[in-house]
């Protein structure tokens, strides 16, 4: 039986890997600092300290709600590794919503997806106008997800003008293969479950996006998706698995442009 470990690998394969991390804690922090009183953090969506999440309002009336979830193989991180990525729908006029969310082993992955789901209804509660949804990595797998059948009550899924997963894993039974799984516990049918290739084709417009730099197994997982879906896959010249996101903080970017179209 094969072993994916290494297929599945991304900081050992970019240049200092190591430095990203720190870097988003630096700059989340400073962009929390710099919105003061239009940072609101930790409302609670549920009943564990990580079902939370934190809203970065632009400066006048907000003309809709983007969501993002963040990724780290379901394993790590939290809400607060990211929020200066709500930079660039901050500046076209968008609020941006973050949660967080348990991390297997201590919930399945099923059961984020659940937790994602409320969130989403909670933040979608809590706003008003259009929402748009984000995620990276295993978020992109998480926000894919949001568009399953039953998964979002249809007053929220009217509000939804783009879904846009990034680099996200489509297809989980590869990681069957991988030493992950100790901690998912997954078997056949449950990573089939929770597989968005399965899905029906949305209604909701998507992207996918990658960058051209990524593993070739993100590459795969990426048009997987956009294959089954039958739907857009923006393919990134020169970027790798970490900065395919830095387009998020930037409002003149084409995923801004997508993500938080004007009225």
């Amino acid at each position: 039986m094969p072993d994916l470990d290494d297929a599945y690998a991304n900081g050992a394969y970019i240049d200092g890997a190591e430095g990203y991390v720190e870097r988003w804690v630096r700059e989340a922090e400073a962009y929390r600092a710099h919105l003061g009183d239009r940072a609101v953090l930790g409302r609670s969506y549920g009943p564990s300290e990580r079902m939370a999440y934190d809203l970065f309002q632009p400066v006048g009336p907000s003309k809709g709600t983007l969501i993002f979830v963040h990724g780290g193989y379901w394993l790590k991180f939290d809400r607060s590794y990211w929020s200066h990525f709500a930079a660039g729908a901050n500046a076209r006029g968008w609020a941006v919503a973050m949660p967080s969310y348990d991390l297997c082993p201590r919930i399945s992955i099923a059961g984020i997806t659940q937790q994602i789901a409320q969130a989403v209804h909670r933040i979608a509660g809590d706003t008003s106008g259009p929402l748009s949804l984000a995620g990276h990595s295993a978020g992109g797998h998480l926000v894919a997800r949001m568009l399953a059948p039953g998964m979002l009550h249809g007053d929220v899924l009217a509000r939804l003008r783009h879904v846009m997963p990034i680099s996200p894993v489509s297809d989980l039974e590869p990681l069957l293969l991988t030493s992950m799984n100790a901690d998912f516990g997954m078997d056949a049918p449950m990573a089939q479950a929770e597989s968005p290739i399965l899905q029906p084709v949305p209604k909701v417009p998507v992207s996918v996006w990658v960058g051209a730099d990524e593993r070739p197994a993100f590459l795969d997982q990426a048009m997987w998706l956009a294959d089954a879906w039958a739907c857009d896959i923006q393919v990134k010249d020169d970027l790798h698995h970490f900065d395919i996101i830095d387009g998020l903080a930037e409002a003149d970017s084409e995923m801004m442009r997508r993500l938080t179209p004007d009225p």
